[in-house]
């Protein structure tokens, strides 16, 4: 499939769909935890499905109904899996689902799609995983799925590379849940937000542990509790894209479903937006985001590692902003869907922006975009992005490859249209 988008004038509101972060979150702990848990307003996506498959097969209980999940969970305790267990696209699957995998004395093989097995490293994971006596191998010796994980974790003291949160949060999760107390040190801590979004379910479940700057952390194992509720909140890394889309457009819209109190790294983006000038009211009470017209915006740097899926929108508004945007500290960016540094500089100088690498990120100059011809490099949020960047642009631009938009954001192109943004989605020929 492919989008077709020309420049556009917005109006009106757009409800923001669910958190994909709080939505596997949520199944991932529901399917740990004893008795049934029920999960409202949860994302339906790829991703989602990949993780409630996952959970399947380590042997929890899941019934998808039209308005929550439904799922009775495991109590901590993994046996062997019915099949091998497939992460799809979700680096989140992948990671959490590995560490869990740890948990039990049978041998689990987890793999994914392409990119996950080429392009989203597994290495410190496994590395973090063995220190616990876990067979912990990569099939092909290369770091990368396919990996066999078998148990049990033997807990001990364990230290693990923390540039990227995902692998934090794998081997923490895992641990609350293995049988004694394990010391986990984290070496160049990163993405901290995300980590504070799993240590947040430890709290919510009354899961014992400690947090020493998110660099050394100890968890005292064998954790029980009940089934919960959960009303899944919006998406805040979602809401960037029709957020981005007001302002290069120069338009006024209303984002709803926004809650700015809630621990989403990317919601730091809409303060970063401010301070660049843009005209955006936020609402905390309503959950509600205006965003007006007639912003004048700057460029500026940025430390973008606590907020790092949002680079490519970023850069993108950053080519409508006068002056120079640097964005730092972002070097994790190179192992997500794509290589999300180099895949952004290679789109956007399609469009004729002035666009380079640094030494740890992006530096740009505000630029005229064209309509070009764009590849999403099957990633959702460069997708995403470059779409935003064609309803600014002059002339119409075509994005190859949009299906992996259903990733995360399966009504982006209906939400869009609904905002009156002239785009559209092709069979490609």
């Amino acid at each position: 499939m492919k989008y077709i988008v020309n420049p556009s004038s917005l109006k009106g509101e757009i409800i923001i769909p669910p958190s994909k972060s709080e939505t596997l979150r949520a199944i991932v702990f529901a399917a740990m935890g004893s008795k049934t848990s029920n999960i409202y307003n949860y994302l339906n996506s790829d991703d989602t499905k990949s993780m409630i498959e996952a959970c399947r097969l380590l042997g929890a209980k899941i019934e998808v109904h039209e308005t929550h999940l439904e799922v009775v969970g495991l109590n901590g305790k993994i046996g062997p899996s019915e099949d091998v267990l497939h992460a799809g696209n979700s680096g989140i699957v992948l990671r959490f689902c590995s560490a869990l995998a740890a948990l039990s004395k049978y041998p689990i093989v987890m793999t994914g799609d392409h990119s996950i097995r080429h392009k989203r490293p597994m290495q410190a994971l496994l590395h973090g995983l063995s220190q616990l006596h876990v067979k912990a191998i990569s099939t092909k010796e290369d770091g990368f799925a396919p990996v066999i994980i078998q148990g049990p974790i033997i807990p001990q003291k364990v230290i693990i590379s923390g540039k990227d949160s995902q692998p934090v949060s794998a081997l923490l999760i895992a641990s609350v849940f293995a049988q004694g107390e394990i010391e986990i040190h984290v070496e160049d801590p990163g993405e901290k937000p995300w980590v504070a979004l799993t240590l947040s379910w430890f709290d919510r479940l009354n899961i014992p542990y400690t947090n020493e700057n998110f660099s050394r952390y100890q968890t005292f194992g064998n954790a029980s509790y009940e089934g919960f509720d959960y009303q899944v909140p919006g998406d805040l890394s979602s809401s960037a894209f029709s957020i981005a889309a007001a302002l290069v457009t120069q338009s006024e819209i209303l984002v709803k479903n926004v809650d700015m109190e809630c621990l989403q790294g990317d919601k730091e983006l809409i303060y970063v937006f401010q301070k660049m000038g843009a005209l955006i009211e936020i609402d905390k009470t309503n959950k509600t985001i205006l965003v007006k017209k007639g912003s004048k915006l700057v460029g500026i740097t940025v430390d973008i590692n606590d907020f790092i899926d949002c680079i490519t929108i970023l850069s993108v508004v950053a080519c409508f902003a006068e002056g120079v945007t640097h964005i730092r500290n972002c070097l994790v960016a190179k192992e997500k869907e794509c290589n999300r540094i180099a895949a952004i500089i290679e789109e956007l100088r399609k469009m004729g922006a002035n666009i380079s690498e640094t030494e740890d990120g992006l530096m740009v100059q505000k630029s005229e975009l064209k309509g070009a011809v764009v590849h999403s490099h099957h990633d959702h949020r460069m997708c995403m992005s470059l779409a935003v960047a064609a309803l600014g642009s002059v002339g119409e631009t075509c994005i190859l490859e949009s299906a992996c938009v259903k990733k995360t954001y399966p009504s982006f192109l209906s939400d869009f249209q609904a905002l009156v943004a002239d785009i559209l989605e092709q069979a490609k020929l």
